[in-house]
Order: structure tokens, then sequence, then C-alpha cells
């Protein structure tokens, strides 16, 4: 990373990739697709001997579940190996294309997901197809953060693009609940143009929309491919074969291990906390539905809602960040997380507790999502971002066990889904003591 200025419309056009990225982050995994997938469309009550709708539920839970484990455990083993190649080539951007393409056409595909028994397990691949190509899209895309700002402004623009997903995933959203979908607002099922919806209408409502965020990914991801230039190609990891990648991968952890250990460090602590991110999300519409009793429609207006407090505080996170550094934002943040989730306990029952306690909560999620990806292009060894950028992807993964887990402990033993965010907070925490040791110190291993 180096100090020359960097044109303003190439940064625009990088962050408007994030900006298309909310079409599968909040359309497809968090809000409409999964949603729909889960739901007791895909399985006869009758052939799971009479159990009823809720046992219909859990099956398809099972098969999501099933195939999203598997993306993670392909994910974890290929997206290092897969950035550190892209380095070597000189092709990050067009990794960064063929990868983004694939996810579009697997949300297309999700068309043909029509709500018929058996058709789930065509949705939960696509859906863990998804998963897979935007992670390793992902990989590339962040690497090339400091390709578009300079050590002055990293933090700046890290969060001008995380927030940009925001505002991306609230006009989307708000587009597709209204035209497509409906039933918020009072506005009818199938949206303004009356789609048919519901297993008698083909869920055509659903499946029509997912298209549409496709093609609004597809459109929104075109600027970064013409307007940023490819990275120029190093001879060294094109001389390895695939397998042999592996063996660079381990090596350049040794070296990390021995030269720039605060690399590793922080790899695991933002493994921790960004578990406990995931949960917060994740979870968090659990204890607003069985705790504070809201309604399917009213976790959809508290989405869109906690994405504009979320995109707030993200924009003045990242300008923050090149103020005063990138983990004292990240420290603030998850303070701030651990203190709003402990609040979640004691606001009673009533759905106004949640509101001030969620959306305190949400305040702070953007920023150590911005910062964390500033605080390690900042420290990432020059020329290898692609790879330990794939390294963030596979330390995520590996412990994605833990928020989820702490969580249905403390539900089991209280018998109360509120205290399940006693699990989320500890984990926030835990990631929060790691953070402490790290030093923003930039790494040179070669």
């Amino acid at each position: 990373m180096d100090d020359t200025p960097v044109p303003k419309s190439r940064v625009r056009a990088w962050a408007l990739w994030d900006w298309g990225s909310a079409s599968f982050n909040a359309v497809v995994t968090t809000f409409v697709f999964s949603t729909y997938l889960a739901s007791s469309l895909f399985f006869d009550p009758e052939i799971l001997a009479g159990q009823g709708e809720q046992a219909a539920e859990a099956a398809s839970a099972r098969v999501v579940a099933g195939a999203l484990t598997i993306a993670g455990v392909l994910i974890a083993l290929l997206a290092p190996i897969l950035g550190q190649r892209s380095d070597g080539s000189g092709r990050r951007k067009l990794w960064l294309a063929i990868n983004t393409g694939l996810v579009v056409l697997a949300m297309a595909a999700m068309f043909f997901v029509a709500p018929v028994p058996g058709y789930i397990y065509l949705g939960a691949a696509l859906l863990a197809a998804g998963n897979i190509f935007f992670e390793f899209a992902s990989v590339n895309y962040n690497a090339m953060l400091v390709q578009v700002s300079t050590p002055a402004t990293v933090g700046r623009v890290s969060g001008f693009g995380w927030g940009m997903g925001y505002v991306g995933g609230i006009v989307l959203l708000v587009l597709l609940l209204v035209v497509f979908i409906g039933g918020v607002a009072g506005i009818g099922s199938g949206g303004l143009i009356g789609l048919p919806s519901g297993s008698d209408g083909g869920s055509l409502d659903i499946r029509i929309a997912i298209v549409v965020a496709a093609l609004w990914f597809a459109v929104f991801a075109l600027p970064v491919l013409i307007a940023v230039p490819e990275i120029p190609a190093r001879v060294r990891e094109n001389r390895v074969s695939f397998f042999g990648s592996y063996l660079l991968l381990f090596r350049t952890i040794r070296l990390l291990a021995k030269k720039s250990p605060q690399v590793l460090l922080f790899l695991l602590a933002s493994a921790v906390f960004r578990d406990g991110l995931a949960g917060v999300f994740t979870l968090g519409a659990i204890i607003a539905a069985q705790v504070f009793g809201f309604s399917f429609a009213e976790v959809l207006i508290f989405g869109v809602a906690a994405n504009v407090v979320a995109g707030i505080g993200t924009f003045i996170g990242g300008y923050l960040d090149d103020k005063v550094g990138a983990k004292a934002i990240i420290i603030a943040s998850l303070a701030g997380l651990v203190i709003a989730g402990s609040a979640v306990l004691f606001v009673g029952d009533g759905k106004s507790g949640f509101w001030v306690a969620g959306l305190f909560l949400t305040l702070f999620v953007g920023p150590v999502q911005s910062s964390s990806r500033s605080f390690l292009a900042r420290i990432t060894p020059p020329g290898r971002e692609g790879e330990i950028f794939g390294l963030y992807a596979t330390t995520g993964r590996a412990v994605s066990f833990l928020a989820p887990g702490l969580f249905g402990l403390f539900v089991l033993v209280t018998g109360d889904t509120r205290f399940g965010i006693i699990g989320i907070v500890l984990v926030l925490l835990a990631g929060l003591l790691l953070m402490l040791p790290v030093k923003p110190r930039p790494a040179r291993i070669d």
C-alpha cells in the first residue's frame, strides 16, 4: 500500500460491489430465500408419519444446515489457496468476476426451486454453492482494498464500502418487499404487482424477487471490474501446482508465527468475535420472535431499521478509523456490543425494549466488520493480500460453532430463549479480550 492518491471514481466503483452484494447477504442468506427454504413447503407432512407442519420445517432446516456445513468446510479448505494463487497470477480481478458471476448464476437458478416436495435439495445445493463462490469472491474483493486506498484513507474507504453494503441492502429489501413480496405495511401478499404467493401460487413472488436480486448484483458488480486496474503478475506462485500451494501456505503461516505473530493473533481474535457477530444476525431474530413476540413482518421491519443504524455507525466508524486507528474502533465497538447484548436481559418483555437495545447493538456491528477489514489490510505482508484474506475467511469458519453452541446451551439450561443472548455476549467478550494484545504493526515476512 503506497501513498499515491486514488481517484474517487475508482473508490466508488469498488464500493458498488459491496452495495450489490447485499442482494446475496440480505435477500438470499438472511431474510428471504433461506426463510422460504426452511419453511414447511418442501416436505409432505404425511410422509413424515403425520407429524405436521413443525416436523416439515425441522426436516427442511436439517437439509439446509447440512448443505451449509459442507459449504463451510470447502470454504475453509480452499479460500486461502485460491487467494494465494490470485496474488501471484495477476488475475485477482478476473477471479472476482468469475466467482461473482457464479454467485449470480446460482441466485438466478433459485427461480426453479418451486414449493414442491423434493425441490429443497436443489435449493440447498444452490444456497451452498452461492455461499462458496460468494466467499471466494469476497477474498479477492477484500484484497483489492489496498488498491483503492492509501495508508491515510484505508479505514475510511473500508467503512464507505461496508456502509454502502448496508444502504444497498435497505434499498433492495424495501423494493422487493413493496413491489414483489408484500405482507408488510398493509401491502398484500404478492406485493404491489400482485404476484401469486404461497404453495398454491408456486411462491412466484419469492422466486421472482430472487431473480431481481441476482440482476441487482450483476449490474453493481460491473463498475469495479471496469474501473479498478488488475494487479501485476508475480512469478513465484505461478510455478507451483495446486497442491503445492498448500506447502506455500504452511510456509507463510510458519513465517507469520516467527516474524509477525500479531497477524495470526488477529486472525484468531477476529474469528471469535466475527462468530459472535454472526450469532447476533442469525439468532437475534429468534429472540425477537420467541421472547418479544415479533411477527415475521415486524422482524423484517426491524431488519430494515437495523441496517439503517448499522450503516450510520459504519460510515462514522470508517471516518474515525483513520483518526484513532482500526484497533481502537474494534475494541470500542466490541465493548458496545457486549453492553447492548447484556441489556436484552433487563428490558422486560415489551417490544419497545428490544427495539432500543437491538438498535443500540446494531450501531456497533458495522464498525467492527469494516475496521477488521482495514486492520488486516494494514498489517498484511505486501503482495499476500489474497492469501491472508483467504486465511481470514478460513479462520472465520473454523470457530463458527461457538455462538450457536453457547446460545443453545444457555437456552437448554435455563429453559428460556432470552438467556441464549448470554452465549453470544460471552463469545463477543472473548474476542474482545483476544484483541487487546494485538499490535497494529505492518507485517514483513519476505
